[in-house]
C-alpha cells in the first residue's frame, strides 16, 4: 500500500498545468482504495493484478468500477427515499455487503453449496476453516442458528450431510436444544426413528420449554417405523 501511495503522489506532482487555469483538485483515490481493500479483506494486487505497463486486462478493476457506480446510485436512492441529505442518510459502502470478504455470500449459502457440490465432510472442513479465520469479525455469522438452517435445507436431499453439520454445530453449541431437534429431523429422513427419538429426548432435556420438540417426540414414539 505504501508503494501505491508513493506512486500516486508522484503522478499528481508530475501532472502538467494548463496555462491560465487553476490546477484541478485531486480526487484522493488512495483513501478510497484503502477502504475498498479493507472492506474486501484483500491487498492491492487483488484488483491491480497485471504488471504496470503490460497492457494486460484487469477484470476485477472493471467490476470494482461498476460496483462503485452501483453504490453511488444506491446512496442517492437512500437519500431520496428517506428525505435526508447525503450527510444525514445512512450510507452504503463496500463493507456493507462484503464485511471483510471478497465474495459477499452469507455463511449458510457457502456451506450449503459446498455440501451439495462436494460433500458434507468438505462443508465441515470449510466451516472450521472460516471459523478459525473469521470468528469474532463481522464477516460471517457463526451463531447457533447458522448450521441449523443449512441442516434443514439439506435434510430432505442429503440427510447424512445434514447430520454431519448438525453434529458439528453441537460441538460448538453443546446445550443447543434446537440443534438436537434438527438432528432428529435429519434422522427421520433416513427412517432412523430410534436415533431421532434419542435426539428429541436430548432436546427436551436441554430445554423443557421446547414444546415443538416435545410434541414431535410424543408423535414419533406413537408410530415408530422400522428401517
Amino acid at each position: 500500500m505504501k508503494a501505491l501511495s508513493t506512486a500516486i503522489l508522484i503522478l499528481m506532482a508530475a501532472a502538467p498545468l494548463v496555462t491560465g487555469q487553476a490546477p484541478a483538485q485531486p480526487r484522493e483515490p488512495l483513501p478510497n482504495m484503502q477502504a475498498i481493500a479493507e472492506a474486501l479483506g484483500v491487498q492491492c494486487e487483488y484488483c491491480h493484478s497485471a504488471a504496470r505497463g503490460s497492457g494486460l486486462t484487469e477484470p476485477k478493476k472493471d467490476i470494482a468500477r461498476q460496483m462503485l457506480a452501483m453504490t453511488r446510485e444506491m446512496n442517492t436512492r437512500v437519500s431520496t427515499a428517506t428525505g435526508k441529505v447525503a450527510g444525514q442518510a445512512t450510507r452504503v459502502d463496500c463493507v456493507t455487503c462484503h464485511r471483510g470478504v471478497p465474495i459477499p455470500k452469507q455463511l449458510p449459502d457457502l456451506i450449503f453449496e459446498t455440501a451439495l457440490k462436494q460433500s458434507g465432510a468438505a462443508a465441515v472442513e470449510q466451516y472450521r476453516d472460516l471459523r478459525t479465520r473469521f470468528f469474532g469479525r463481522q464477516a460471517y455469522d457463526f451463531g447457533e442458528n447458522t448450521l441449523i438452517s443449512v441442516s434443514q435445507r439439506l435434510a430432505n436431499v442429503r440427510p447424512d450431510d445434514a447430520i454431519l453439520l448438525t453434529k458439528l454445530n453441537i460441538e460448538f453449541f453443546p446445550n443447543s436444544s434446537a440443534s438436537y431437534a434438527a438432528l432428529a429431523y435429519a434422522h427421520t429422513r433416513k427412517v432412523d426413528d430410534a436415533s431421532a427419538i434419542a435426539a428429541l429426548e436430548k432436546a427436551v432435556e436441554l430445554d423443557p420449554s421446547n414444546n415443538v420438540a416435545r410434541g414431535q417426540l410424543e408423535q414419533l414414539k406413537s408410530y415408530q417405523r422400522r428401517r
